[in-house]
């Protein structure tokens, strides 16, 4: 089942820190979960501290993602942990959109 919720989305973030930036609660996004890709904790701290680099990942599930009404997103999360990042990728393999997913 997909899971669905409201997020606010940076636009091309950098780090993780991008992401838990204060907002108005109005800006946030209708979005739904279209898959997860589940890292091990080098590889979920590498990308949280580079979103701007390519990722295999995210090009593997590229064609799940749109915006448009209800954002599809993917959700990246580190292996054994509830929180993580959502996702909407741009030219196949690297974040235009994301934020933060607290696992609730």
């Amino acid at each position: 089942m997909n899971r669905k919720g409201r997020a606010y989305f940076i636009d091309f973030p950098r780090i993780m820190e991008d992401l838990k930036a204060l907002h108005d609660i109005n800006a946030e996004q209708d979005y739904e979960i279209v898959a997860t890709v589940k890292l091990g904790a080098i590889d979920y701290e590498n990308f949280i501290t580079d979103m701007v680099a390519d990722r295999q990942f995210i090009e593997d599930n590229c064609d799940l993602c749109s915006v448009g009404g209800v954002w599809k997103c993917l959700l990246v999360q580190q292996k054994g942990k509830k929180d993580g990042v959502l996702v909407i990728p741009t030219d196949r393999c690297y974040v235009k959109y994301a934020a933060y997913y607290t696992g609730e």
